[in-house]
């Protein structure tokens, strides 16, 4: 009985074990995401327990002894979390969804990341979705639009032409460029290399909290940069653009039978005999614009990617080619630019052992490698001196392109004339010398390019060590090394008295720059209950140097080589010129401090300081120190507040800080000695050749400094589906770099000193909504910015100065104390006269004629200083190029497949001033708005009659000056992405094709090619003839493997 007993009590042993087995299984499952790409490292967890562990490199997990019924919890960073019940042992198959609200959370700044929800500062994120929408092909011009404070206008339409960005406006009346920084590492000379599809974000630090701990270099604004990193599977993706472009408007000129019209008219008005006796036989004549204009330029790009990552290792590799022929000489090779880009980010975490101690744990390296190589040729943009489009308005419709037989003839008889032949064996038209430096445009064109070039090598390369706890140590060393110049060649040709060439010669051109930067880094963050400290110390070193070396030769031997060594140049004959030296060398060392502190996510402070020592400056003023401070206060967090549902989240901010401008050169801080001062010496008086002091030195050169306070609201609702931000800033910069105001007899030039001071404030807004409904997703952001800027002292003597002007009308832009800087210069006027009485009752408190050269048909101009006559002192501000409103509007939506992208912005208080009709040239052709000239009393009131050669009506005036203010659609793209289970089918995990449009429309008042100018001088929006932005359309397709 008792053997019984045992056996049965063994069995229930067994028995008992084996269910024990059975309800506490082995488990296994993979973890992925909505593209069914694996999620490596995401974290498996059996609720209630300590039991859990991570996915490898495939997104796989195995966990022993689970009871069935229990439940994971599956989380990663940047998904949802999700929970899943054990039922059985068969593998689990489990999706988590990307949480885009978590990563629209954490943002950028300097030297790390922050949660979005304890910024203090005044930061705008621009992210790839943002930057895929917009199609850019230089990544200065995809921020248009995107950021609130940031002012972005395109310098011209030409292909790789760089834009002009200005944060929370013009800073100094210096270089108010921003500093790029490129994944840690500050870039110069533009950031045209980088491939706008290699970005994962772009950080705007605005305000002097965000940037101060860049210091000597952030008065300007700083521009972070962040490069893609590879994650997950395997990934391999290739994008293709294929586009057409041409311009969006031509100008309103008049045509062969209306100039000959009105030329008759002007010589009669100016007591000349008519030269056209049957003006209407020329009919339309020829369209100059049409003839310069090359329509459906082609553009493409080429982009080729492989990113993924393993458990210790993380790698994006990308390949890009960019091509676009421009919209002006395009076809002739004359305006062209070629990218080819290649970039590698690579990870490698060294070892990680967390969790057996918490010292010297956990070790990483990281590179950051790109090279670009760019060609590019150039035509003038927009200048007063000639361009094709300045041509193309300013000569004459009756004037053919191609010569007659009869007017090639007479051109032998000019002095260094030769023959210059189309494509067809034409002989080019010469306009002749009545039109000054204007020429045939068409036969400019023809002439061969300069080409330009640039390498350019960016490296990054990373350590990081976690010492103990959360103190972390990173090192860095990153190098910008970049080479650059041009090669070309002129044949012998002539295009007009001063445009000509009797020999031909080759020149060439080579530049190297090289910056180097050395970091070292210490950080600490730590979290005890409610209290949150990181503090941050740091170090850098910085040195910029380079060299130039170029030379030209004369009389090339044969024009298929054109090389500097294929010439028949006799050196003693001065046919040969060299010329090269070394570039002043720059250096800056820097020592940064940053302490940040939350309790409960609910009271936020930081601080910062930052000491810069540079080269540039004087020996008394080597170093500068910047310091800033910053506070938040998350209003949702307090308990004693209670808020409606729909509300979720209000954060007030304060920021005040200084920063420094660096950005002016080198050693001008000192002087050096100018030569040719001989004096006379000995009994003999012989004169020996010496030198002299240029003028007085200033040890007390430093940084200019910016001044910034900020004051900002954060607001959330509807679970921060909707989001509203608001800030008022107010940036003073002082101790603007100018000549400084002492008595000229001291030198043969005055010192530089830190004499100005500008003042910029304004208001920026921006709102954004996302919903997301079954098989719709919709977002919609908007950013609206107010700027007023105002030049308090220029730091001269007499607190203003002409800047820029007009052939034949002289200054038209000025700079002056109290006034925005810069701002159109010249009269107001009051309409036209339309009789004598008018002209006779314009008198001034004595009675006297204000105008009394005036007739009817004449502009009657403002006596602005009342001191009752018109002279140059009744100048004034007529008009400013800078925008008082700037905005930006991107809309997406998708539904099942099909996508739809819109960016729409524009400016709202900007002005143009129209400088494209040259008052020296008595030919030019005319405006089609002159048809609308007085003719008699009553016919207009705002453009005056025709008088050729007439200086006086159109002096520099309000006449020029139009609302240059727009609507632009800047860019629609419409996608479809096939579903998957179709294109899995063939190995492919996702393929979208897509068409798109750029600047489909604008809406504007201005008559002329764009209302957006940035090139040409001085202030921005004096039009020339400037080479507008293209329509273009352009269709394409993503795929991924």
């Amino acid at each position: 009985m008792k053997h019984l007993i045992r056996r049965f009590a063994f069995i229930l042993v067994i028995m008992g074990a084996s269910c024990a087995s059975a309800l506490a299984q082995q488990l296994r499952g993979t973890v992925k995401d909505e593209a069914g790409e694996p999620v490596i490292g995401a974290a498996v967890l059996v609720k209630g327990t300590t039991t859990g562990t991570t996915t490898d490199i495939d997104g796989s997990f195995l966990l022993a002894n689970v009871p069935e019924g229990s439940v994971l919890e599956v989380s990663s960073i940047g998904y949802q979390s999700v929970s899943v019940t054990v039922n059985g042992d068969a593998p689990l198959d489990i999706i988590i969804k990307e949480d885009t609200m978590i990563l629209d959370d954490v943002v950028v700044i300097g030297y790390g990341v922050q949660k979005k929800s304890v910024v203090t500062a005044s930061i705008a994120k621009v992210d790839a979705e943002d930057l895929g929408a917009t199609a850019p092909l230089r990544v200065d011009n995809a921020l248009k639009g995107l950021a609130a404070g940031v002012n972005v206008t395109s310098s011209s339409g030409q292909p790789g032409a760089a834009a002009r960005i200005r944060i929370r406006g013009t800073g100094t009346i210096n270089n108010s460029d921003p500093l790029y920084i490129v994944d840690g590492m500050p870039i110069e000379g533009g950031i045209d290399y980088l491939n706008p599809n290699d970005i994962e974000s772009i950080e705007v630090l605005k305000d002097a909290a965000s940037g101060a701990v860049y210091g000597a270099r952030a008065a300007n604004g700083v521009i972070l940069v962040t490069t893609k990193k590879g994650s997950g599977k395997t990934r391999v993706a290739y994008n293709f653009t294929y586009g057409f472009s041409s311009p969006w408007r031509e100008r309103e000129v008049l045509n062969a039978s209306e100039y000959a019209v009105m030329m008759n008219e002007g010589r009669v008005n100016a007591g000349m005999m008519p030269l056209y006796p049957d003006p209407y036989k020329y009919g339309e004549g020829t369209d100059w614009q049409k003839e310069v204009f090359n329509y459906n330029a082609p553009s493409q790009s080429h982009e080729l990617s492989v990113s993924g990552a393993s458990e210790r290792v993380n790698y994006y590799l990308s390949l890009g080619y960019n091509s676009q022929d421009g919209i002006v000489g395009g076809n002739y090779g004359r305006s062209n630019y070629d990218r080819l880009s290649v970039r590698s980010n690579i990870g490698c975490t060294l070892f990680d052992n967390s969790e057996d101690r918490n010292w010297l744990n956990k070790a990483t390296i990281g590179t950051n490698l790109s090279y670009a190589y760019i060609t590019s040729t150039g035509v003038t943009t927009n200048s007063t001196w000639g361009s094709p489009l300045g041509s193309a308005l300013a000569l004459s419709p009756i004037l053919g392109v191609h010569a007659t037989a009869e007017e090639a003839e007479s051109y032998l008889g000019i002095t260094d004339y030769v023959h210059m032949y189309d494509k067809d064996g034409s002989i080019f038209m010469l306009p002749g010398a009545d039109y000054n430096e204007m020429v045939n445009p068409v036969a400019s064109l023809s002439l061969p390019a300069s080409k330009g070039w640039s390498h350019k090598f960016v490296g990054n390369f990373n350590f990081e060590l976690q010492i103990w706890d959360n103190l972390k140590f990173r090192t860095s060393l990153g190098a910008d090394l970049s080479f650059w110049g041009s090669d070309g060649y002129t044949p012998i040709y002539y295009l007009g008295t001063n445009n000509k060439a009797t020999y031909s010669s080759a020149s060439s051109e080579s530049d190297r720059g090289l910056v180097w930067q050395l970091e070292n880094i210490l950080t600490y963050d730590k979290t005890i209950g409610k209290h949150s400290f990181s503090v941050l110390l740091g170090q850098s070193m910085k040195e910029s140097s380079g060299y130039y070396l170029g030379g030209s030769a004369r009389y090339l031997k044969d024009y298929n080589k054109p090389y500097l060594s294929y010439t028949n140049s006799v050196v003693e004959d001065g046919d040969y010129n060299a010329w090269g030296a070394p570039n002043p060398k720059s250096k800056l060392a820097s020592w940064f401090f940053r302490a940040s502190y939350n309790y409960d996510e609910r009271y936020m402070a930081q601080v910062t300081v930052r000491r810069d020592g540079s080269s540039r400056f004087g020996a008394n003023n080597r170093w500068g120190t910047f310091p800033s401070f910053s506070l938040g206060w998350n209003l949702h967090k307090e308990p004693y507040i209670r808020m409606p549902y729909w509300f979720n989240t209000a954060k007030l901010r304060f920021s005040w800080g200084q920063n420094g401008n660096d950005n002016i050169g080198d050693f001008r801080y000192t002087v050096l000695t100018s030569s040719n001062n001989n004096y006379i010496f000995g009994e003999d008086e012989n004169i020996i050749i010496g030198t002299k002091a240029s003028g007085l030195a200033n040890p007390d050169l430093k940084w200019e400094t910016s001044t910034q306070t900020d004051i900002g609201i954060d607001l959330g609702f509807l679970s921060n589906s909707l989001t509203f931000t608001i800030d008022w800033f107010r940036k003073v910069t002082s101790g603007m770099l100018m000549e400084m105001n002492i008595p000229t007899y001291v030198g043969e030039a005055k010192p530089i000193g830190n004499v100005g001071i500008m003042n910029n404030s304004g208001v920026e807004m921006e709102l954004g909504y996302k919903l997301s409904k079954g098989d719709w997703d919709f977002n919609v952001k908007g950013n609206l910015s107010y700027l007023r800027n105002r030049l308090i002292e220029y730091g001269n003597e007499s607190g203003w100065a002409n800047l820029d002007s007009f052939q034949g009308t002289g200054a038209i832009s000025r700079a002056e104390n109290g006034m925005p800087f810069p701002f159109f210069y010249g009269y107001k006027t009051d309409g036209v006269f339309q009789n004598m009485d008018e002209v006779n009752s314009y008198v001034n408190s004595e009675g006297g004629l204000i105008m009394p050269d005036a007739v009817p048909g004449d502009v009657r101009f403002v006596d602005m200083n009342g001191d009752g006559k018109i002279t140059a002192d009744d100048r004034t501000c007529i008009g400013d190029g800078t925008p008082d409103w700037t905005w930006g509007l991107i809309l997406n939506l998708a539904w099942r497949g099909i996508d739809l992208s819109m960016l729409w912005q524009g400016t709202i208080g900007n002005d143009v001033y129209d400088a494209t009709r040259r008052n020296d040239i008595s030919k030019t052709n005319l405006p089609a708005y002159m048809l609308n000239r007085w003719t008699g009393e009553g016919t207009s009131d705002k453009y005056p009659r025709f008088v050729l050669g007439d200086s006086v009506n159109w002096q520099s005036s309000d006449l020029m000056v139009y609302d240059g203010s727009y609507l632009r659609l800047k860019n629609i793209q419409l996608g479809y992405t096939l579903p998957e289970h179709i294109t899995r089918k063939i190995f492919i995990s996702k393929l979208r094709v897509f068409v798109a449009a750029e600047n489909l429309l604008t809406l504007t008042k201005y008559h002329g090619y764009d209302p957006e100018i940035s090139s040409g001088g001085t202030s921005l929006g004096i039009d020339y003839g400037v080479y507008p932005q293209a329509r273009t359309f352009s269709f394409g397709v993503n795929v991924a493997f």
